[in-house]
């Protein structure tokens, strides 16, 4: 009688508790709804809006889970301590990776292509020998790309080291004030957040519905979306510090960047945030298949009307990462940034193909996914030795946490690059840049007439012997 009576009053307590929390919910949204259409304000309070939403959300999938956690497979201190630990690890490596870059930019980049795949490998292969027939699903794709990796940073990037290299020298030669700082309050940021969500995937793991199963999903694209603005928001600031830098010669202090970007460009960079994956994601996916057509580099996206092509040279003016620098320079949309430096960079001849032949970007997915699979390899084998049930999601969401906290913190990196190359674009001819891009783009013109001349013979080649 007694147990009955405490399982009603908790029941009563929790349903009073959910209602209290959506009409307070309702009520902070009146505001928010009531500036959606007044001009630029629409893009913060939609950012308001979805905020508020996950952290109710996150209530209530945490109070379901500290009410309802009967199930006897769920053990809180077994389930949370490897993945917050693992998280904690992410944070820890990624913050490492920046002081081994800071002191050798050439022995960092390589051990990062050297050992990513094979880190990436060893978690498939966990995946794989220790899970069960479903789990497969992920563990055999995921072993596949870190072969098809491992063969990028291996073979086919090996001409493109010494120029990525020499440009992250000359664009983070001198560093905006407070970058470092900025960088490091990031990684904090980002770890203490994904520790946040834990939780409350924590909570929704314990009671094991299907609506809970939603929850967990919603808040992993959560986690995804705020960590790519978190990131966003970093490059905005510190491509803004080092193009002012490089184009008028004047120093500027990152936070002050900071703080403007957060004050007036916040709605381009959530913007931003959301479409460019997209993009970048359908504009590799041409660029993969320009490469199984027997096409070495990339001049088909930019001069040919085909189809794919023709929409691959056209969408990438829609949206860049290099827009990133005038939404923060110039306080333009992020669309219209991104049309502004793309029509910039097609001025110089040349230029877009050298900004394609730049592997920056690689270098810091690289090392992002390195931290996620140490940071997955943590989580996994920990649950493995103590408790086998939850060991595969464990390894899932310490490698997404890991690869997200990693991105975070090469941001500067990726940042300071964007700036030199939008300020060069400006004012090729400007006493402060030296000669290596003109260089550049002078040996990929000669590269390119070879290649010409090659085709060239192999095509009279081929006449003559369909000739005879």
């Amino acid at each position: 009688m007694e147990l009955d009576r405490f399982e009603l009053l908790t029941s009563h307590t929790y349903t009073t508790v959910i209602t209290s929390r959506l009409q307070v919910h309702l009520q902070n949204l009146r505001p928010i709804l009531s500036i959606l259409f007044e001009g630029r304000k629409h893009q913060l309070a939609l950012l308001g809006l979805l905020d508020g939403s996950v952290y109710t959300l996150f209530e209530l999938v945490l109070l379901l889970g500290l009410v309802f956690t009967k199930s006897p497979n769920f053990h809180p201190k077994k389930w949370y301590t490897p993945l917050l630990s693992s998280v904690a690890i992410s944070g820890v490596l990624s913050l490492a990776w920046n002081c081994f870059f800071v002191c050798n930019i050439r022995a960092t980049v390589k051990a990062t292509l050297w050992f990513t795949p094979i880190l990436t490998i060893s978690v498939g292969l966990f995946i794989i020998l220790y899970g069960k027939s479903v789990v497969l699903v992920l563990g055999v794709p995921l072993v596949v790309f870190s072969i098809i990796s491992a063969l990028y940073g291996w073979l086919y990037v090996i001409n493109k080291h010494a120029f990525t290299f020499r440009m992250m020298s000359i664009s983070t030669g001198l560093l905006p004030a407070r970058t470092r700082a900025i960088a490091v309050g990031s990684v904090i940021i980002s770890v203490f957040y994904s520790a946040f969500l834990v939780a409350g995937i924590g909570g929704a793991t314990a009671t094991r519905t299907r609506l809970d199963i939603l929850f967990i999903f919603i808040l992993v694209i959560s986690l995804a979306w705020t960590m790519q603005v978190l990131k966003n928001v970093q490059e905005v600031a510190i491509s803004k510090a080092t193009y002012v830098y490089f184009r008028r010669v004047e120093f500027m202090n990152a936070c002050d960047a900071l703080g403007a970007t957060l004050k007036n460009q916040l709605g381009s960079v959530c913007i931003g945030s959301t479409l460019l994956p997209l993009i970048v994601l359908f504009r590799g996916s041409i660029r993969c298949t320009n490469l199984q057509d027997g096409c070495d580099d990339d001049q088909d996206i930019y001069t040919s009307t085909r189809g794919c092509y023709w929409i691959a040279n056209h969408i990438i003016l829609r949206g860049n990462r290099y827009g990133f620098v005038h939404v923060g320079a110039y306080n333009k949309g992020f669309v219209q940034a991104s049309s502004d430096t793309w029509k910039t960079f097609r001025t110089v001849a040349g230029f877009e193909q050298l900004i394609d032949f730049d592997i920056t970007s690689s270098i810091c997915f690289y090392s992002a996914m390195g931290i996620g699979a140490i940071s997955a390899l943590t989580a996994g084998i920990w649950e493995l030795l103590i408790q086998k049930d939850h060991f595969f999601e464990l390894t899932i969401y310490a490698f997404i946490i890991g690869y997200f906290v990693g991105r975070v913190s090469s941001a500067w990196l990726q940042a300071c690059v964007m700036g030199y190359y939008v300020a060069y674009s400006e004012d090729p001819q400007s006493d402060i840049f030296d000669n290596t891009i003109p260089q550049r783009i002078e040996r990929q013109n000669i590269e390119k007439a070879k290649r010409e001349s090659e085709n060239r013979v192999r095509e009279d080649e081929d006449e003559v012997i369909t000739h005879l």
